[in-house]
């Protein structure tokens, strides 16, 4: 695991690195595998070339894949925050800083917890690294400019979404100058949204409508849209999370349901919004070796077995999304979304972001809230059928509302951290989580900051409260 300083920048920290003139003959649509070392920076004659600019910004994505946040590694928020919820279960050796993710044990000084805040910084920085680079190039056409830099700050409002869902008020980081940003201090959570806002706002101006390549491996204006309307209804705006998730969901030439669920996480999916692509031609995803097994008991985790009986028996997403690995007298539930554990030759699945039902799901949510009944069983019915289910028996926006809880919680399981922070916006995690989490705080709701950075950085205090 890398460890990387990114808000304690000084003068013998900040360190310039020069992509490798590989760069030239990359192809645009590939991720760079790029190095994290403290403080990286682009150097500005990446920029003068359309070829390596583009580059530098796909390597935004790749970094997200292999090491921050949206990774499927152990150190990922689809098995970090599935520990913390009720979806997973720890099978490895105890004490490792995961299990006091399981635990409800985690204290300021946990290396993971840093793993996070450092990470995820270090990525912010590269890009605010390109946006500067990009804006100064006097090279590139302003076409170009619009799209990368739309892109860089997709992905910088992407990155601050969740570490203020993880961690509260935090510090939103626009710039490269270390003399400003080893002094910074936390904005508040609705600050914080404010500049989450103003950035996809402004990349949506700029970001194509169509995709750069011929996959959903970069961010068009509908992905932006996307995360949009998953912003809007954890800041409960109804009426604007409802137009941006219908912006998403009208588009049906390309975002749509007509391919089998059991196909859903292949690459070729008609229901994607946003993919990662993976690093080499013929890997798939990261996520099927983390959490494949076929003989127990589980080396690392599986689902948790209440969890899986909690599914209707008739749920298509139980047959073919969860994989029952039986054992002489147990049986242990392997996730089963993506499949593909070997090279294949020609990938067939990436790792996906963004899929067309969470937008039925908001949209489902926003409308429930503005009293559109009609509209909101129409779209919770959408993902109850595709997944081989009847309509739902709700009639009131009470009753709806919490079919849409129980459904996103069998739709999107050990993706990204979607149960836990449902269970948190909707204040249900005390009354789910003390049942079954022994260790289970109130406190629990947010992750503390890491104990280094309040240490070298006062502006930084007060700790999260609990730890």
């Amino acid at each position: 695991m890398k460890t990387m300083y990114v808000l304690n920048w000084n003068t013998n920290v900040v360190r310039f690195k020069i992509l490798l003139l590989s760069l030239l003959f990359i192809g645009c649509e590939d991720f760079v595998e790029v190095d994290s070392p403290t403080g990286q920076i682009f150097s500005a004659d990446v920029f003068e070339n359309e070829a390596t600019a583009e580059a530098a910004v796909t390597s935004l994505y790749g970094i997200l894949r292999d090491d921050v946040l949206l990774t499927g590694t152990q150190y990922g928020v689809s098995v970090l925050m599935g520990l913390y919820a009720d979806e997973l279960d720890y099978y490895g050796a105890p004490g490792q800083p995961i299990d006091w993710f399981y635990q409800h044990q985690i204290i300021a000084s946990n290396a993971v917890v840093k793993n996070i805040w450092d990470s995820s910084y270090n990525l912010i920085y590269m890009c605010n690294s390109a946006i500067d680079g990009i804006a100064n190039s006097q090279t590139l056409e302003q076409e170009v400019k619009d799209q990368l830099i739309g892109e860089a700050l997709f992905v910088r409002a992407l990155v601050h979404f969740y570490l203020v869902n993880l961690y509260g008020d935090i510090p939103y980081i626009t710039t490269t100058d270390y003399t400003v940003n080893q002094d910074v201090s936390r904005l508040s959570t609705a600050l914080v949204y404010s500049e989450i806002l103003s950035d996809l706002i402004i990349a949506k101006s700029q970001i194509s409508e169509t995709y750069v390549s011929g996959e959903r491996i970069r961010a068009n204006r509908y992905v932006v849209s996307a995360l949009l309307a998953r912003v809007y209804v954890y800041l409960e705006d109804w009426e604007a999370a409802e137009t941006e998730s219908s912006i998403v969901i009208n588009a049906n030439s390309i975002y749509n349901f007509d391919g089998n669920i059991t196909d859903e996480f292949l690459k070729s999916s008609p229901s994607t919004i946003l993919q990662l692509q993976s690093k080499n031609e013929g890997d798939n995803t990261i996520e099927a070796g983390t959490f494949i097994f076929t003989e127990g008991p589980p080396v690392l985790l599986a689902l948790n077995p209440d969890f899986v009986a909690s599914f209707e028996a008739n749920d298509l997403r139980l047959e073919h999304w969860i994989l029952n690995v039986s054992g002489d007298t147990e049986n242990w539930y392997a996730p089963y979304k993506y499949k593909l554990r070997d090279f294949t030759g020609s990938s067939m699945e990436y790792s996906i972001v963004f899929r067309i039902a969470e937008q039925y799901l908001l949209r489902a949510e926003a409308r429930a809230h503005l009293s559109h009944i009609s509209g909101a069983i129409d779209d919770l019915n959408s993902v109850r059928t595709r997944a081989g289910l009847l309509g739902t028996s709700a009639t009131t926006a009470p009753e709806i509302l919490e079919s849409i809880l129980e459904e996103r919680k069998f739709e999107f399981f050990t993706e990204h951290g979607h149960r836990w922070f449902d269970l948190k916006r909707t204040q249900r995690s005390e009354s789910v989580l003390s049942p079954v989490k022994p260790n289970w705080n109130i406190s629990d709701l947010l992750l503390p900051v890491p104990e280094i950075e309040l240490l070298m950085n006062p502006n930084l205090s007060p700790q999260n409260p609990g730890y």
